[in-house]
């Protein structure tokens, strides 16, 4: 069954559906794709990484790295990292441009904080409009020399790295790569260099940077590394599938009547990242659902997938992630900020969840969406009411009223270039009696290549 077509400017558009059957195998995790390649750059010896994820984001970190003299091959679908030891890296001989990975910018302005050289960080169009100062803010205080327009808020950053003291820093807001730059930076600073967040946010860095032999202390809230002389290498790391990718296909079966899919990872030794940082999206979908799809059997994880041979690999928590279609409408619910901040990245789609859920949906608590690759507040509210869904933008999230599970007009939006906006709404797509068409929608190669051949090859 065809329900995706491509026009001649470019756009798509994506039709209703019966269902969506069959087994998804779900990109690896892009945040822990960006860290492997990252602490392999400055290990002594080869890291081989299993799944990992060839999105454009991605793909700005291994360039990055090359033009610091990293040989960074592939070999047999895998990628093989050779790192020197921490401090082999050299000066890069031009600006380092990150394109549209906000990771690739602000783990990187950690990194070079420390560097006995001089680097220019800079981006695309979009990404020098994002923030830069919460992560320039304490890179100073540590001893760095970083300058960037708008009195260093904004890329690009010229960086001038050298010695660094520890520092006791407390978040003011709870930000995995606000805390990962200064753990890279401390990775290498004078003393010990501490981080206290308001909330927990995703600890792929704090679990890596461990597993490399680091320095570091998990207590609560607080995160405390040790400078160190050298990491040791870790000779596999195999990343599990992106449990935000995976979300997109969660909720497309939830929503599409006759739907039953398995997700799992990439290849058929591993299955979807469930990082305990990352499950807010499961809550939330429980929650919306009531009784619990886990008991009613709308969601079932299957035990921890475990390689059958993991002898010297490393890796994160993974299962088998099974989906059937609700056999009663999603219910519309409040989801507060503590809820939304492990499911953050999963703002668009869940919002296309509420949009099919009976009764109100009130998010709030997503103020630092406004900042990310475009307003997703803003846009999502202003797409949502351009196919047919009712809703009302607030300061700090949004308002939704759903259509109780019946199909919605549909209609055109702007992706704004945003990977999560474009997909969000192809899922939405499966249940509009219009269609969707989505313009700019190759932004979803960002975290997902091959997201709309997948989607077109399980649609019934």
């Amino acid at each position: 069954m065809t329900i995706i077509s491509k026009n001649a400017d470019g756009s798509i558009t994506v039709g209703e559906a019966k269902g969506l059957n069959g087994e998804v195998h779900v990109p690896g995790d892009k945040s822990i794709s960006h860290r492997a390649v990252m602490l392999g750059s400055i290990t002594d010896g080869t890291t081989r990484i299993k799944n990992f994820l060839e999105g454009e984001d991605n793909l700005s970190t291994i360039n990055a790295f090359r033009q610091m003299g990293v040989v960074i091959t592939e070999d047999g679908g895998d990628l093989v990292v050779t790192g020197y030891g921490m401090d082999s890296l050299k000066e890069p001989d031009d600006v380092i441009d990150v394109r549209n990975s906000g990771t690739t910018a602000r783990l990187l302005t950690g990194l070079f904080s420390a560097q006995p050289f001089f680097s220019v960080i800079t981006g695309d169009a979009s990404l020098r409009k994002r923030p830069m100062a919460r992560v320039v803010k304490p890179l100073c205080l540590m001893g760095a020399q970083i300058n960037g327009r708008d009195d260093d808020r904004l890329l690009p950053l010229a960086i001038k790295g050298g010695k660094l003291k520890g520092i006791k820093y407390n978040s003011p807001v709870a930000s995995a790569q606000l805390k990962s730059a200064i753990l890279l930076a401390g990775l290498y600073a004078e003393g010990e260099t501490v981080v206290k967040e308001p909330a927990k946010s995703r600890d792929h860095t704090e679990l890596m940077l461990k597993a490399f032999g680091a320095d570091i202390k998990v207590e609560g809230l607080r995160i405390t590394i040790t400078s160190k002389k050298k990491l040791k290498g870790l000779s596999t790391i195999l990343v599990p599938g992106d449990i935000s990718s995976a979300a997109f296909f969660m909720v497309g079966a939830m929503i599409t009547p006759l739907s039953e899919l398995s997700l799992k990872g990439r290849d058929v030794t591993s299955g979807v990242g469930v990082n305990p940082t990352r499950m807010g999206i499961v809550t939330i979908l429980e929650k919306m659902v009531g009784s619990g799809p886990i008991a009613s059997g709308l969601i079932k994880r299957s035990d921890n997938v475990v390689p059958d041979n993991d002898r010297g690999l490393w890796y994160e928590p993974m299962s088998t992630i099974n989906v059937t279609s609700a056999d009663c409408y999603l219910k519309g619910v409040d989801i507060s900020e503590e809820e939304l901040l492990p499911a953050i990245d999963e703002f668009p789609i869940i919002c296309i969840a509420a949009a099919f859920a009976k009764g109100r949906t009130v998010i709030s608590g997503a103020g630092e969406l406004r900042v990310k690759e475009s307003d997703r507040i803003a846009v999502m509210a202003e797409s949502l009411r351009a196919v047919g869904v009712t809703c009302k933008e607030k300061e700090d999230g949004i308002i939704i009223e759903g259509s109780g599970g019946k199909s919605i007009k549909g209609g055109t939006i702007d992706s704004h270039g945003d990977h999560r906006i474009a997909m969000a709404f192809a899922i939405a797509g499966l249940r509009a009696k219009d269609g969707i068409t989505i313009k700019n929608p190759e932004c979803a190669d960002v975290s997902f290549p091959g997201f709309y051949d997948l989607l077109e090859s399980i649609a019934q």
